[in-house]
């Protein structure tokens, strides 16, 4: 590329400040938009809009005061077994235990976040990362990465909610759907231990879905996201993920 061409293209290094947090391994870009609406980043001295882009060479980005490097630290991607009772959050004043209290100390030197979540009375797979690029991906519904749920329900499904579920319902104001609901081996008409499969996830939505039906959840358990699945990590544990393990995560 030409410098005529940078000229004319000024904002292919200037990231959106967003962009810019998450690529250095702070956040996702959902989390950096708070940050800025919070007012707790600063560009050169002054408090951040959002949309602002940055020129990483030549501009001071604070975030709580402290400068924000330009490299992002070597990065880290874990997976974690979540038990029931923990939420997936940094901070949060009114939770009991957070998710990354599983994590050795060791591991919390670098700042992780959740790339996606799961209610604090839901469990299973969770992945925690300093990448911001790949938690954009992970999270962004255009990637429709299949999600795949153990839920356990009170009552036996009935077969006439199942395409009901499958088009999908109006809850709050969003469109909420499930992809495919499976029973092992068999039809899951009258069953009430069923395997539910996303490709997007909204907040709470199986729950939400079930729930527009008046069904009662005993157990939501995630059990994997994309192709990485739990195998034998156990409730409470972690393990860290190498590169392989990492693009099982994502379309091919």
């Amino acid at each position: 590329m030409t410098s005529d061409q940078h000229q004319e293209n000024p904002t292919l290094e200037r990231p959106k400040l967003q962009k810019f947090l998450a690529d250095a391994g702070l956040c996702s870009r959902r989390m950096g938009e708070n940050w800025i609406e919070e007012g707790r980043v600063t560009i050169n001295g002054s408090i951040a809009r959002l949309g602002e882009r940055v020129s990483p060479m030549e501009d001071t980005i604070k975030l709580n005061g402290k400068v924000v490097r330009t490299q992002p630290p070597e990065t880290l991607t874990v997976a974690i077994n979540k038990p029931k009772g923990y939420t997936c959050s940094n901070h949060d004043e009114f939770a009991n235990r957070l998710i990354f209290e599983l994590l050795p100390k060791r591991l919390l030197q670098t700042r992780l976040f959740c790339a996606g979540r799961l209610d604090v009375e839901s469990e299973g797979l969770v992945i925690v990362t300093n990448d911001g690029k790949l938690a954009h991906r992970l999270t962004h519904p255009s990637q429709q990465i299949r999600k795949k749920y153990q839920l356990e329900i009170k009552q036996p499904l009935s077969g006439e909610h199942i395409p009901l579920m499958i088009n999908g319902i109006e809850d709050e104001g969003e469109f909420l759907k499930i992809d495919e609901i499976k029973a092992k081996g068999k039809s899951p008409i009258g069953e009430t231990r069923l395997e539910i499969i996303l490709g997007h996830g909204k907040k709470r939505e199986i729950r939400r879905v079930f729930g527009h039906f008046r069904y009662q959840i005993k157990k939501l358990r995630r059990i994997s996201i994309g192709g990485l699945h739990l195998n034998k990590i156990p409730i409470g544990s972690f393990r860290e993920l190498n590169q392989k393990e990492i693009d099982l995560l994502l379309p091919r």
